[in-house]
């Protein structure tokens, strides 16, 4: 796939794409809650709170650059969160995710962009290994 780039539009698309993951998260960690599994919905809510500080640091790039984020307040999930084999679907989640910050890492060219993009890409293949949050530096 080839990917434009235009480093505003990239951070557009990546905030985005983070907006969907934070959905899912909480989603799936709501589901966990209501249903008592306190150790499981820890787990979700670190991978939420990590997304969510992708989109943070992602759209702060975006207004350094002298963008305008999108209004994502109105987002919807794009599908129906299922609890049962939440693992296998996340996984691939976060697959695609690394594909998608792996391609973004190859066209940047503003050096701090990049570093914004690596930090996020590291972050996403230890969701990706272990399914869990608090990787993002506060």
């Amino acid at each position: 796939m080839e990917i434009e780039r235009d480093t505003p539009a990239l951070l557009a698309e990546s905030c985005r794409r983070e907006k969907a993951q934070t959905r899912y998260y909480r989603a799936l960690a709501s589901i966990a809650e209501s249903e008592g599994n306190a150790p499981v919905a820890e787990r979700l809510n670190a991978l939420h709170a990590d997304e969510q500080h992708h989109l943070s640091r992602l759209t702060a790039r975006l207004l350094e650059l002298g963008g305008t984020p999108e209004d994502l307040s109105g987002f919807r999930q794009e599908a129906i969160v299922v609890f049962e084999g939440w693992e296998d679907v996340a996984r691939s989640r976060e697959v695609k995710e690394i594909e998608w910050y792996e391609e973004v890492a190859g066209v940047i060219d503003d050096p701090t962009t990049l570093d914004v993009i690596k930090e996020i890409l590291e972050s996403e293949r230890h969701h990706r290994e272990e399914l869990g949050g608090k990787w993002m530096p506060a």
